[in-house]
């Protein structure tokens, strides 16, 4: 497994997720995500929209082939109800020796490695877990591990996709993530003729 070292601390990362789905159909969220994602400058961050709709309709396959196209690699972190902020952060394990470990969530992975990262199902989370992920979703692009006890600066690569599914068993988010959630990408059922292809 892959580590690397910051302020004396050392952490695992993960390997991105082996799949390269392809999309199929409906170009607009595709280039409307590839906008969302361009590369500029230090100035000018890159977004971080809301991939929405009911599920089934390829929100997650979206990102991950819109990561393929860039070149990037993917890392998808699942959210749930009992997400905890060091569940997206940093985990410590035990390893040999019974030593303690700092194994990197998806998101951070990505964020150190410079690749893509997905959020799926990010209104599944609290609010206290998404508190968390407030200053790597604005212009700063960091995030601390109290945990490991460091700050990390994500790379200037790192892109970041979340996954919504619009059904009743979601929290709304509060209004300061929404904000740093734009723009809004809503995907709905293809056509027949599409559905088939896929």
């Amino acid at each position: 497994m892959k580590s690397i070292t910051l302020d004396g601390v050392t952490l695992e990362l993960l390997p991105p997720d082996p799949t390269s789905p392809r999309w199929i159909g409906q170009p607009e969220p595709l280039r409307q995500l590839q906008a969302c994602w361009l590369d500029g400058d230090e100035t000018d961050p890159p977004l971080t929209p809301r991939i929405t709709g009911v599920p089934g309709t390829g929100k997650t396959t979206l990102a991950m082939a819109c990561a393929a196209l860039r070149g990037q690699p993917c890392w998808v972190q699942q959210c749930t109800s009992d997400t905890r902020p060091e569940d997206l952060v940093v985990t410590p394990v035990i390893g040999d020796g019974q030593k303690i470990l700092y194994r990197a969530s998806p998101l951070l992975t990505a964020a150190i490695e410079g690749g893509v990262c997905v959020l799926d199902e990010g209104n599944r989370m609290s609010e206290k877990a998404w508190a968390s992920l407030a200053a790597l979703l604005d212009h700063r692009r960091t995030v601390d591990s109290l945990t490991a006890g460091v700050r990390i600066q994500a790379h200037s690569r790192f892109r970041l996709a979340v996954t919504m599914n619009e059904d009743g068993s979601t929290f709304d988010l509060p209004d300061y993530i929404v904000s740093r959630l734009q723009p809004r990408i809503e995907i709905g059922f293809p056509p027949a003729q599409e559905e088939e292809r896929i």
